[in-house]
This record gives structure tokens, sequence and C-alpha cells, in this order.
């Protein structure tokens, strides 16, 4: 059975905190538990004192006595979290996100603006597999309350300029009403205090490539005499957080830079097209991709034929199944390259191996090899292999990144030949990246790859990849493509 975890910020809701807790603890989520999680941020009206008045289970006698049906309340839990000072809105939420244990959380303020009878309907797309986030738009078509237009330009002003930053088409960035799968939202480094925090997650939920969907919802809005809090000096923390978050900060995943920069790279789609056409006229049409990650090639290699996706990472694995389970020969499964392949791969009749940065991730390379060469050498397919170049640019942004080595050209084929394969070319990709991974690496030290860089190097990607394919023989470049078949004994 499924959970939603509700995590519902609280600063000065005394008058409106029960009617709120009554109706989401009223919605019928067919058999969905529910686990309200409220974090009160020191109000200073009597909140905190109506907050711990409800704790050791009291407060399923008050709903009770509210009207809430028994049905509910046995699907239900309620944890109480307190700030000690006021912090903010941002600062609440992440409290209670680090609290959650659910499947999926939505975030509830705790006024009575936000409708939780649209629950079931804001999880449509997440419990179908389409969605790994749901907003709740208040400007999509529904009922809503006609109200304070400076209010509404702001938010939509706040929306367009974020949506230029994030190349999404949101039509309500700051609505209160987002839904994540919980693995989603847990793994986010999020930093702001304040109202700041919608911005934030936006941005990085689009730097990670999530798949974000829109349900139109109702709205009840309030008037500052009803109580409304956000002003202007929100607006401009708000403004402040989209231009910081969406082009200058980049450690935005918690503890995976592996991950953060996979979701960099998907975000390079001109490069990654190019890669990809370095190497189209190789691949075959019963493909296996080793070291998916988050499908950056995967979705080119599915315009070829029957593809199966692999990745150490059972998450990932996951990730691919959503995002590529409905086409027609497509599947994912979890394999670790190092390890002996199952026998139904070795028999499976694949004829093109595609493993592009992955190897230098492998302890015992020489292994993976191995394995790789006895998936083809029945069919004597072809493996089109890519690692990074040059053992002199090793640093700490290839460490951070899980790497054991660069490779030589001359190590690399000698390394194939020693494990069975024989190289039938071999060519050097992106050049203008050795001066960038110079610079960052072995010069200033960086730790992670600087968003902003990577972002220039898109604009500018037509013009040096252009000129990268009238060069055909590179004499230099960041990663080595080699192509090679499993020898004859």
């Amino acid at each position: 059975m499924n959970t939603l975890s509700i995590v519902i910020p609280v600063y000065n809701e005394r008058r409106t905190l029960l009617t709120l807790l009554s109706r989401v603890l009223s919605v019928d989520l067919k058999g969905m538990r529910k686990e309200l999680v409220l974090v009160d941020d020191c109000s200073k009206d009597g909140t905190t004192d109506l907050v711990r008045s409800l704790e050791n289970d009291v407060w399923r006698e008050r709903m009770a006595s509210m009207g809430v049906p028994s049905a509910r309340l046995r699907e239900a839990s309620i944890k109480m979290l307190y700030h000690q000072v006021n912090r903010g809105k941002g600062a609440a939420l992440r409290t209670g996100f680090a609290a959650v244990s659910g499947d999926f959380v939505i975030i509830q303020d705790a006024d009575l603006e936000y409708d939780p009878n649209e629950y079931p309907k804001l999880l449509v797309p997440l419990l179908d597999g389409r969605a790994d986030v749901v907003y709740g738009s208040r400007f999509a078509g529904e009922t809503r309350r006609v109200l304070l237009f400076w209010h509404s330009v702001g938010n939509q002003f706040l929306t367009f300029l974020s949506n230029m930053l994030t190349d999404l088409n949101l039509t309500d960035m700051e609505t209160c009403y987002k839904v994540f799968r919980a693995d989603v939202i847990k793994g986010l480094n999020l930093k702001s205090e304040r109202f700041g925090i919608e911005p934030e997650m936006t941005a990085k939920l689009a730097k990670m490539r999530y798949r974000i969907y829109e349900v139109p919802i109702t709205y009840s809005g309030r008037s500052y005499a009803e109580g409304k809090k956000i002003g202007m000096k929100d607006g401009f923390e708000a403004l402040y957080s989209i231009i910081r978050f969406s082009m200058f900060d980049s450690d935005y995943v918690k503890g995976g830079v592996v991950e953060e920069t996979l979701s960099k790279m998907n975000a390079l789609e001109k490069f990654n097209q190019y890669l990809f056409d370095s190497i189209s006229k190789w691949c075959g049409n019963r493909i296996l991709e080793v070291g998916a990650g988050t499908g950056n090639i995967t979705r080119f290699l599915t315009a070829r034929g029957e593809v199966t996706a692999t990745d150490y990472n059972p998450d990932s694995v996951d990730r691919l199944k959503a995002q590529f389970g409905a086409l027609e020969g497509f599947r994912a499964e979890a394999w670790d390259v190092a390890s002996e392949p199952p026998s139904w791969m070795v028999e499976h009749g694949f004829d093109t191996i595609v493993c592009l940065n992955v190897l230098e991730h492998v302890d015992d390379h020489e292994q993976a090899l191995v394995n790789m060469r006895r998936i083809l050498e029945s069919r004597q397919g072809r493996l089109l292999l890519l690692v990074p170049s040059y053992q002199g640019l090793y640093s700490d942004l290839d460490r951070n990144l899980g790497h054991f080595r660069r490779y030589e050209s001359e190590e690399l084929k000698a390394l194939l030949e020693k494990t069975g394969w024989k190289v039938e070319e071999s060519f050097r990709l992106n050049m203008a990246g050795v001066l960038g991974w110079f610079i960052n690496g072995p010069i200033l030290k960086r730790q992670r790859l600087p968003t902003a860089q990577l972002g220039l190097y898109e604009l500018l990607s037509p013009v040096l990849l252009g000129l990268e394919k009238r060069i055909p023989k590179r004499p230099l470049g960041l990663s080595i493509v080699c192509v090679a078949t499993p020898s004859r004994p």
C-alpha cells in the first residue's frame, strides 16, 4: 500500500489549522495511507500550543469530533516537528522533507487557500508512471477566487522568468501544490530558508531533467487582511533565487555528484546528438546499452531498433523504465558490467554493445571487457566504447565522478587486445573539452563541473562541433572512441 506524505509548514495558523487538518484527513485516497508531517516554525499566536495539544494521538479524538470518518483516521498518522526560532517556509519544508517516509510527498499550506480534495487528481500522473513531479496550477482553467491583481502579475512574471532560465513551460511556478516521488524531493540539495524555496525546487528539478506535469486546481486566495503573508520583499527574494539557482548553483543533489553530472550532461542536447551521430553508423538493431544512466543516449538508440538498457543503479533502471518503457522493443535491467552477464543476455543475440563513459568507473575494467566480449562472441557484433582520455588530466573532477582512471590511446588498444577484442577503428572526440577540463581540473582544482560553463558550451556547440567535424584525423580530444569486435581464436 502506497503512502502519501503531506508536509504542512505552520506559522501563525491557529484559526485555520484544525479545519485544514480535518479536510486533509477526510480525503479518500482509495486505500493509500496518509502521513501528515506538521512543522511549526516557532509560531507566535498560540499555534505551537495547539499543535502540542494534538500529540499522543489526541488528534484522532479532535478530528473525529469534527466529523472525519473513522476509516480515514485509521489510514493516517501525524508527526509533529518544531523549530525553536522562526526560520521561514523553506526551512520548515526542508525539515519536513527530511522526516517523510511515504512513497509520494505533497506540500500543503496550513491556511485554507488550497483544497485537499485535489489530491487524487494531482496523484494520477505519478501513479500511472508518467511523471516524477506534478504541479497544481492555479492559472490553468479551474475555478478560483478573483483577488489581488498585482499579486497575480508578480506570480506570472516570476513564472515567466523561471521558465526562461529553466526552459520549462509552467503556468504556475509559485504554486503551493507540488507533488513528488519521495526519492526525487529527498534527493535535492535544497538551501532556501524562506519563499525562495519554490523557484529553487523548480530550478533543481529542471536541472535533473525530471518529468514535470501540471494539473489545474481550484484556488481560494486570501487577502492580506485575511492573513496572507507573502509580500514584495519575498518577491525580490524569489527573483534572486530564480537567477541564483538556475544559473549559478552547481551542487543541487545531496551527495550525488555522479547523478548531478548525468543530469548536466543530459541537458547538452547538441553534444549528445553529435556523440550519437559519431557512432551511429556502427550501430546494429539489437543493442545492449551498458551504463545507460539517465538515458542521455538511450533516446537516440531507441530509434535504431531493439534496445536493452542496463545500469548498476536500480534507481536509474526504474527511471529508464518510466521514461522509455512504453516503447516497443525496449527493456531496462539492472546489471553491473563487472559481474558475470546473466545467461539470457549471452543468449539474446545482441549485435551491438554501446558502452559510453562507463569503463573508467569500473575498478576491474579488464573483467568488464571480458564480460562484454562473452555477450557478442556468438554473433561477432561490435562494441562501441567511449572513455575519457589523457591520464595527465586526472584530477578531483574525476575522483568525485567515481573515475578510477583516464586512458591513453595505445594503452586502451592494448587493453582491448588483451581481453579478446580487435580494434577496427579509433578516434578522438570533443577537442574543445580538453581546455575546459584542464582549467577546471588540474588548474582550478574544482570538485564538480560548473553549470554556467556547460550552458555556454551548449550554446557554442554548433560552432565548436561544426569545426570538429571538418577535422577527420583529430590531434586531440577529451574522449577516445573505439570500435571493436571479438577476436577470433
